[in-house]
């Protein structure tokens, strides 16, 4: 994060300060709140598993870790003024450390459902297949699907359909792109079949392929026999028409994948009583290419359905709730400012080896067993043996090595585990980048506490992480918990 300037953007970006001179700095209440999302943390309390992690601070340049209560309070400032100040301007900033394609992004639609308790301010109940009658939010989402990275997003009213809106949606995404930057194709479901979005798409040239809605009108020419169908495989035929439907004021172009009804194989799409044994999926489009090559094409929006996914089992965006909705909305974009900044690292670090869920990044990089000490005058970071520490990380470490500005735990002032005692840059509070008046020695939150003897800490490590860049972009951190280490130790 210090490689990229994230703390320089974010301190230029927030729109709030807090007046109290002991204040921690709102950049790393921030970033606390981040690294406890890529490291599993599914609710707000969660948040104080790193608290006193020593090892974790020094890496990240913290010196006071917020608590929950102080992540809350954060949030809890945001309005609908300050999220379009703070979150846009990041965005826009972040999507540019991205390589486009030559070709364009394929920008991908899609609404989904956040399941909320309680009394959470804009849950609704609406349009919710798994908990019928449950409050929901019902956010918008706009993905780069080469990325993959979340370009935009709005948290919206659980009783809201799906295509409320897209049209200041769309516009808002489209300026969050760098200059010069083109959309190959925009591809969405029948929930975004809109007259009025079709028609903004055209005004801005933007290609397009969106799910129709099987209407009277559609379903009297799949009846017909003016369609002239392609047998591209056993089973599957395609076709196109072009068609004017009610309250249109133009003609646009449809294409139809028709697939045999079988046995042995569920057919995708729907049914028609006047045409039976075949189902039907249909698609309109201002493309000049064949069926077949836009079906394929329309095909791979199905990664925006992992990106939800990966949102909501590994970094958990529908855990968190501050009760007022635009602070809740802060912390959605929140998790997806996580999640975009894990696209980054992948795409600068390990793009030869393909996308990988958080998940899977946060067990094969971040996670290790590692102690801070010190070697005579100089902080050091001590990996474990065992348990996935200096064996799965040597090859990062060399490769952290080969950096032209190779990043260093901080030297702000810390507790060794081992000594108990402060160690850091021998000079005045101020020079470390503390307050004036700040007593190391009298703080609390990087004490270290806990029951496991202090020999075996030296093997297993605390909670800690590792995490750098060959192109001098990141180096980051997470970890076990002392009871992990403790049971994975010989």
């Amino acid at each position: 994060m210090r490689q990229i300037g994230f703390y320089k953007q974010v301190a230029e970006a927030m729109p709030f300060s807090y007046a109290s001179p002991n204040a921690i700095p709102l950049a790393d209440t921030l970033c606390a709140f981040l690294v406890s999302l890529i490291l599993g943390a599914s609710r707000f309390a969660h948040c104080d598993w790193l608290r006193f992690d020593s090892a974790l601070h020094a890496m990240l340049g913290i010196v006071r870790f917020p608590g929950n209560d102080a992540i809350l309070r954060f949030f809890g400032r945001f309005t609908q003024g300050r999220i379009e100040a703070f979150f846009r301007p990041l965005s826009r900033w972040l999507v540019g450390l991205l390589t486009a394609p030559a070709e364009g992004f394929s920008l991908d639609l899609e609404s989904t459902i956040l399941n909320r308790e309680g009394h959470q301010e804009g849950a609704a109940k609406g349009y919710n297949p798994r908990r019928s009658g449950h409050k929901s939010h019902h956010p918008l989402l706009a993905a780069l699907a080469a990325a993959p990275f979340i370009l935009h997003a709005w948290l919206r009213s659980g009783n809201t359909a799906a295509g409320r809106g897209v049209i200041a949606f769309l516009t808002e995404a489209l300026a969050q792109l760098p200059a010069g930057w083109r959309i190959r194709t925009m591809r969405a479901d029948s929930g975004f079949f809109d007259q009025a979005l079709l028609r903004f798409l055209e005004e801005c040239a933007l290609p397009y392929i969106i799910v129709a809605r099987l209407t009277t009108q559609i379903k009297a020419r799949l009846n017909s026999a003016q369609i002239v169908w392609r047998e591209i495989a056993p089973g599957y035929a395609v076709g196109s028409f072009t068609a004017k439907l009610h309250g249109w004021a133009d003609t646009r172009r449809f294409i139809v994948v028709r697939e045999t009804e079988r046995e042995d194989k569920d057919a995708v799409g729907r049914r028609l009583l006047n045409v039976p044994g075949y189902t039907f999926r249909i698609w309109v489009t201002n493309r000049r290419e064949d069926p077949m090559s836009l079906w394929r094409d329309y095909n791979q929006r199905a990664t925006i359905e992992q990106r939800i996914e990966e949102l909501k089992n590994d970094l958990h965006v529908g855990g968190f709730c501050a009760k007022k909705f635009y602070p809740t909305e802060a912390v959605f974009l929140s998790a997806i400012l996580a999640y975009n900044l894990l696209a980054v690292y992948q795409a600068h670090v390990t793009a030869k080896e393909g996308w990988r869920k958080p998940s899977t990044v946060r067990a094969a990089v971040f996670v290790c067993g590692a102690v801070l000490g010190r070697a005579g005058r100089k902080l050091v970071l001590r990996f474990a043996q065992n348990g996935g520490g200096l064996a799965k990380h040597r090859a990062l470490i060399d490769k952290a090595k080969e950096v032209k500005n190779a990043i260093a735990p901080s030297r702000r002032c810390c507790r060794d585990r081992e000594s108990r005692r402060w160690i850091g840059t021998p000079c005045h509070p101020a020079a470390r980048g503390f307050e004036p008046g700040f007593d190391p020695t009298n703080h609390r939150q990087t004490s270290f506490k806990s029951g496991v003897r202090v020999e075996k800490t030296a093997h297993v490590g605390s909670r800690c992480a590792f995490l750098n860049c060959p192109q001098s972009k990141y180096l980051g951190l997470a970890g076990l918990t002392m009871k992990e280490a403790v049971m994975r130790a010989p």
